[in-house]
């Protein structure tokens, strides 16, 4: 942790994700002074759905925060000054009026909705909600939800996503932020206000969303019981953003030259935009700079691609951890390993194909093709199509980006990291805070005081945002990975036929994939 600025205010920010809830508590500079944390276990009640006990997502809230705010002195917990809060985005959980909680949240991850998606996603509901048919977004689950415990949907009070349901435990009120409200999937996102046509697909109604604000408006004022038990002053809670944008925030993202790049379980990169933009490639989300869009690539098979290898065919005492040995075996071959490309669609593909039955496939198999060379091209099979993307999205906006600022654990493997860098064929700049998406809340809490002459989140994020090292690409590399990826853009149209009949067979002859898997 570093020290506080001796003078200024300092801010609590949270970021309440799909594994845990971070607090963290930054001062004007953007240092993390204090952080605290708590685990939320993740529920699997049947395999392909992914669910919390929000209570947990309050708990942990509560004792992370607890934690992060008793290890300040009392002259640094009196310039507390507001509170602020990120999540993860599309999850959702329905609750009574006094907060308690109807049945298990659903999360983002969870893909118990493809039948949803393939019959209510449209190109139109993309072109008004920002939003592709795509696993994640919360509109399927909850047209499931509508379709398998209409009862519930009845009888709910409230239907939220997981920052109005803390927002509500910090301040008593049912608000949210549009950048956050907007994950769901329910929003006209030209007007960031919901659509009934897409509130009817759902099951719901408008009274039981929760109110809205902007970003970097008031959600509310800190309960006093809260306040107390922390130790802190009755002090604003500030509306975010997913986390997602949070993290864009936290990167000082905030020119559309500049990109962020989250090397993450899923891999997502975004760019801002001062209007609201369709195009089939990316999803359009609100960005946490008031009345701005983000535009966003998203891979689901990311660090979770690495990660899933690591533990079937590697080292068992490492759990999934990256093994020195597997990296230096991957870095001695070159890149495409003589002519070995992955498909990494072990989660569906979302940009730029959107298609919930895809899969993933490795093609190009000879018998000098090792576990290094497998493993490599995991790797490589994800930079690539991010990397294709993000030349796609130059030429959707019409500007050309002049740098990455990278973030993420898959950032911590120097192997990964170059490939990334050489597949994009620009500089990734990494950013010093691990926790990028709370500095991001703590960020938009900062600008509301504001310390920096105005409340703009811009300005704030600019002032308070770190950077470490950069990664130059080898352009030799990148010519190689060019050649490459045109090769992988074109498996896609040639297997999706196959990959739907798969998913077909799948359903019909269900094996340990679909019920457990192998250990």
């Amino acid at each position: 942790m570093a020290s506080a600025s001796v003078d200024g205010p300092l801010v609590i920010a949270i970021d309440s994700s799909t594994t845990s809830t971070k607090a963290i508590i930054v001062d004007v500079e953007g240092n993390v002074i204090s952080l605290g944390r708590r685990e939320i276990a993740l529920l699997s009640p049947e395999q392909g759905f992914g669910e919390h006990d929000p209570r947990q997502w309050w708990t942990s809230t509560r004792e992370a925060v607890g934690e992060a705010v008793g290890k300040l002195t009392p002259a640094e917990k009196e310039r507390i000054k507001a509170f602020g809060i990120t999540h993860q985005r599309e999850s959702f959980a329905p609750f009574t009026a006094d907060g308690t909680p109807l049945r298990n949240g659903i999360l983002w991850l969870d893909i118990r909705a493809a039948d949803q998606i393939l019959r209510y996603g449209t190109p139109e509901i993309h072109q008004l909600s920002g939003k592709p048919a795509d696993v994640t977004p919360a509109i399927y689950k909850m047209a499931w939800v509508k379709e398998h415990q209409p009862d519930l949907w009845a009888s709910a009070e409230k239907v939220t996503t997981v920052s109005a349901y803390i927002a509500f435990c910090l301040t008593g009120s049912w608000v949210d932020s549009t950048a956050c409200a907007d994950s769901l999937g329910l929003f006209d996102i030209a007007k960031l206000d919901y659509d009934e046509g897409l509130l009817q697909i759902a099951g719901v109604r408008r009274d039981q969303m929760a109110e809205l604000v902007k970003p970097g408006q008031v959600l509310g004022t800190l309960k006093r019981a809260v306040a107390d038990e922390w130790g802190v002053a009755e002090i604003p809670v500030i509306a975010g953003c997913g986390d997602g944008q949070a993290a864009g925030v936290g990167a000082a993202a905030v020119s559309p030259d500049v990109a962020y790049l989250n090397m993450g379980t899923a891999v997502v990169a975004g760019v801002p935009s001062a209007e609201y933009r369709y195009e089939k490639l990316f999803r359009t989300e609100a960005a946490g700079v008031p009345d701005t869009y983000i535009l966003e690539l998203v891979q689901n098979s990311g660090a979770y691609l690495a990660g899933w290898y690591r533990r079937a065919f590697g080292r068992p005492e490492l759990a999934g951890a990256p093994d020195p040995e597997l990296e230096e075996l991957a870095a001695a071959r070159t890149p495409g390993s003589g002519g070995l490309v992955t498909m990494p669609y072990w989660g569906a593909v979302q940009s730029p194909h959107w298609d919930p039955v895809a899969r993933g496939a490795i093609v190009g198999w000879r018998g000098t093709h090792g576990k290094g060379s497998m493993y490599r091209s995991l790797l490589e099979g994800v930079s690539l199509e991010m990397a294709r993307s993000l030349r796609e999205l130059e030429a959707s906006t019409g500007v050309p980006l002049k740098e990455v600022r990278g973030m993420g654990g898959g950032l911590r493997s120097p192997l990964w990291r170059q490939i990334m860098t050489d597949a994009i064929g620009l500089p990734i700049t990494g950013c010093k805070e691990e926790e990028i998406s709370a500095l991001g809340a703590a960020i938009i809490a900062m600008a509301s005081t504001g310390v920096f002459g105005d409340n703009d989140v811009a300005t704030a994020a600019e002032r308070m945002a770190q950077f470490t090292d950069v990664t130059e690409p080898d352009m030799g590399n990148h010519a190689i990975y060019d050649e490459l990826s045109a090769i992988q853009g074109r498996l896609y149209s040639n297997l999706k036929e196959t990959d739907a009949q798969l998913h077909e067979f799948a359903r019909r002859h269900p094996d340990a994939e679909l019920t457990g898997g192998e250990e």
